[in-house]
């Protein structure tokens, strides 16, 4: 506190370590930023990923007997691809609302954040985070690290916003896990329509139970563990270890409990769940009309189960987050509903192409903003400290 002449600066003002040059976090990020700069190993990625889709997409169909799925690109019913556009707008403007609906209740009594990361620098932050998922790294690491370093930025706490990441991830992939078991036990029991092979209904759906039943059980380790542990050891040094280690499980069991309250509380975590849900189910319709553009006719059912067993794929490493590897999986996935070849090769293909790569000039556009965008707030913060450190001088030359 200031009063008193102690010459402490108050919490809420002082530098954290994500504005201080050299720290992981500018380290992780300049990292990612040097990828984006990086043009051979871009080139590098691009032709690796050329030759992954060669392979699904040339070598495949030549295998099972398919020479000409290619040459049905050109006979896609255009309006329906037009429509497909408009969905995968739609998926955007959802992803915006579930990235704000996230930090919802998240500490910010001077209104600071709520200014700062507005419909425009959520955009900003979440399409230049699609496109680093898709250009850099599996399973969406590049797009979280992205992510956590513009919230770190803007002012949210070290493990807020490594809690609220988690959040992020626990809502996102809830709707999915919920759509999994949902479709998938009702297509084994024949409840609705559609074929119903073991390994793409009961088998991902009993797999999908069993991640929500860890998740749960996440929730359930103590807020405290890491002081618990920390009070445990016997040294002072084998203490601070502790509790940097037990610090990992009590961010993720934080997130965890922040995504469980948005369900318990829908009012609350309007924004997040139907962010979440929206994104996934525009993402759907983009497929769903890909298929349409090829005379495809696929059950609902089938349709969200198929979808969702070949984004299973994004798991596996690729030249970009999955690509080569989704594309194979959704089509196999289809294929084992029992949809013909010849309308699953070219449906899935533009489907990847308006969903998975259309976002990617986009999100690099996004990034330059979001590097000017926090190079203002890194000037507010500034200011900020030296008007305080001026007051702090001014106090203890008294």
């Amino acid at each position: 506190m200031i009063a008193g002449g102690s010459g402490e600066v108050p919490d809420d003002v002082q530098r954290t370590d994500a504005r201080v040059p050299g720290s992981g976090e500018e380290l992780d990020v300049g990292r990612l930023q040097s990828l984006f700069g990086d043009w051979q190993r871009i080139a590098t990625g691009f032709f690796a990923l050329l030759g992954a889709l060669a392979a699904v997409y040339v070598l495949l169909p030549r295998i099972v007997g398919l020479d000409d799925a290619l040459d049905r690109i050109d006979d896609a019913t255009w309006p329906w691809l037009v429509a497909a556009l408009a969905f995968n707008v739609g998926a955007f403007a959802a992803y915006v609302m579930l990235f704000r609906g996230v930090l919802v209740g998240v500490e910010d009594s001077d209104g600071r954040l709520r200014r700062r990361l507005g419909v425009r620098a959520s955009y900003q932050i979440t399409m230049a985070g699609l496109a680093a998922t898709r250009l850099f790294s599996a399973a969406g690491a590049g797009g979280l690290v992205l992510t956590y370093w513009a919230l770190r930025r803007a002012g949210v706490g070290r493990r807020v916003a490594a809690a609220r990441m988690v959040a992020f991830l626990v809502v996102t992939y809830s709707v999915y896990a919920a759509a999994v078991i949902v479709c998938g036990l009702a297509l084994h029991f024949g409840l609705v329509a559609g074929a119903a092979p073991l390994a793409g209904t009961l088998i991902p759906a009993l797999f999908a139970i069993g991640a929500v039943a860890v998740c749960l059980l996440v929730a359930l380790i103590p807020e405290d563990i890491d002081r618990r542990l920390a009070a445990l050891a016997s040294r002072p040094r084998t203490a601070r270890i502790a509790r940097r280690l037990a610090s990992v499980p009590a961010t993720v069991a934080e997130g965890v409990r922040a995504a469980i309250e948005f369900a318990r509380e829908p009012r609350r975590g309007a924004l997040a769940l139907g962010g979440a849900a929206g994104f996934w189910a525009a993402n759907i319709a983009v497929l769903w009309a890909c298929f349409r553009a090829y005379g495809g006719s696929v059950e609902p059912s089938v349709l969200v189960q198929g979808f969702f067993l070949g984004m299973f794929a994004n798991v596996v490493p690729s030249p970009a987050a999955g690509a080569g590897p989704v594309d194979a999986g959704m089509i196999a996935a289809f294929a084992m509903f029992g949809l013909p070849a010849a309308i699953v090769f070219p449906a899935v293909l533009v489907y990847r192409l308006i969903a998975f790569w259309l976002p990617v000039p986009l999100g690099l556009v996004a990034y330059l903003q979001l590097r000017r965008t926090v190079t203002v707030w890194e000037r507010e913060d500034d200011g900020e400290y030296r008007a305080v450190s001026d007051k702090v001088t001014t106090a203890e030359a008294r």
